[in-house]
């Protein structure tokens, strides 16, 4: 086999099958495929495209490339989740207790962030003494007994991904539709649950800027989830504007904390029990959302899900302690107001700059090397639909520095202010299952 001729087939818009698939990922993988070959067959499959079985195929081969996470020392059905990712999304620490709550495993491996807002790992670090840092032996444990766990990834997972993606990024392939799919699901399905929720976002703060876009990528893994024998839903949900209120690492446990005890955020709550119940459904603990929905509302009411977050915190070597008095968590020196230039309607957030102002404060990073800051953050005080009086403030900096410039100038521009009333963007565009 040549990977000349696999590269000639695809450019021609022919199928490939999985022994040519496999060839060219662990061929290079391995380094006996070049670079320029990789980077040829990337460019044939963006203008070709792959159809499910191919894009599966080229999944299960990434998966095969590292090490798979064995989870079946765990009892009952394991369920993940995965969001593409938002300026704001508290959504994991929200619905980890929740799904948790009603005794459905989770076990999450999760990350750091790169770019305008910390990971998952980088929030819950905001909580003193909190460790996702613990053995294989200690996240079973802590599954099989709490029914929630979050270790950081390990770095031999799908590696074959990795490589690809480093290309794919200097070549102009980034967005081949197949090739995000099977980058997100190789690394999920890796990870050893036994079904998947999807959170895929749409709008100005997401990858995705176009609901069509985001529904042809979210049909693409929940097919390639479904052919490799995994139950995967997607929802697709806004970010046109950033989630919930909060922005920031200590800032956003805080507000998935108050969700917990029944503060009604109305977006974040909602997007929140959405997701809950789909996990609880592909659990098999009930049969319908709106059962699962119920339940989950009464373990928010009668504090059971509180009381699991902070069961799930103290088994992991944090300061539950943190998550009865939110006053505990780090906090900013420094409160600065950024007032409307003029008065009107909120028309527009741009979610994605108000991630970047908050970087610039320190809650994220813009090399891999930098340092977070848990206790800076954005707290949005309007939001689209709202309206605003001129010298009202839209947001308030939690800064360490007294005159945060570039992160004030980031939010100015953020914000679009008309004489035209909107109303607030639709939050649940669609499920697809």
């Amino acid at each position: 086999m040549r990977m000349y001729d696999i590269i000639v087939k695809k450019r021609e818009g022919n199928i490939l099958n999985e022994e040519e698939i496999r060839f060219f990922i662990n061929g290079y993988t391995n380094g006996e495929i070049p670079d320029y070959q990789a980077s040829a067959l990337a460019m044939a499959i963006y203008f070709q495209g792959m159809n499910g079985k191919e894009t599966a195929a080229l999944t299960q081969a990434m998966v095969d490339s590292g090490e798979k996470i064995d989870l079946s020392d765990i009892e009952g059905h394991i369920v993940d989740k995965h969001s593409t990712g938002g300026v704001g999304d508290k959504v994991t620490f929200i619905i980890g207790p929740l799904v948790a709550s009603l005794g459905i495993p989770v076990a999450k491996m999760s990350g750091r962030g790169l770019g305008h807002t910390g990971g998952t790992i980088d929030k819950l670090e905001a909580i003193e003494g909190f460790t996702t840092e613990i053995t294989k032996e200690e996240f079973v444990r802590n599954v099989n007994t709490h029914k929630l766990a979050v270790a950081g990834q390990t770095g031999n997972l799908a590696p074959a991904d990795k490589k690809l993606y480093a290309l794919r990024d200097v070549t102009g392939t980034v967005n081949a539709l197949s090739l995000i799919a099977s980058s997100i699901m190789s690394k999920k399905l890796a990870s050893g649950a036994d079904s998947i929720v999807l959170d895929v976002k749409t709008g100005s703060g997401a990858f995705m800027k176009t609901l069509e876009d985001s529904e042809a990528l979210a049909r693409e893994m929940v097919t390639i989830g479904n052919e490799l024998g995994k139950n995967t839903v997607a929802v697709i949900s806004d970010m046109n504007q950033p989630l919930g209120f909060e922005v920031g690492n200590a800032n956003e446990i805080k507000e998935a904390a108050e969700i917990l005890k029944g503060s009604d955020v109305k977006d974040l709550r909602e997007l929140s029990l959405e997701i809950a119940s789909q996990m609880s459904v592909l659990a098999g603990a009930f049969d319908k959302p709106e059962a699962a929905r119920e339940a989950l509302e009464e373990n928010i009411s009668n504090g059971k899900a509180h009381a699991k977050l902070k069961e799930f915190i103290e088994a992991q070597h944090g300061a539950g302690e943190m998550i009865d008095d939110l006053s505990k968590l780090p906090q900013a020196e420094y409160h600065v107001e950024v007032p409307a230039e003029t008065g009107g309607y909120v028309n527009e957030i741009d979610a994605e700059s108000i991630g970047v102002a908050a970087m610039y404060l320190g809650a994220g990073r813009q090399t891999k090397d930098d340092k977070i800051d848990h206790s800076v953050g954005i707290t949005l005080k309007k939001k689209i639909g709202d309206k605003v009086e001129e010298g009202e403030p839209l947001v308030v900096l939690h800064s360490n520095m007294k005159e945060p410039e570039d992160s004030v100038e980031k939010v100015k521009k953020a914000y679009t202010i008309t004489s035209d009333k909107k109303e607030a963007p639709t939050l649940l565009h669609n499920i697809i299952k």
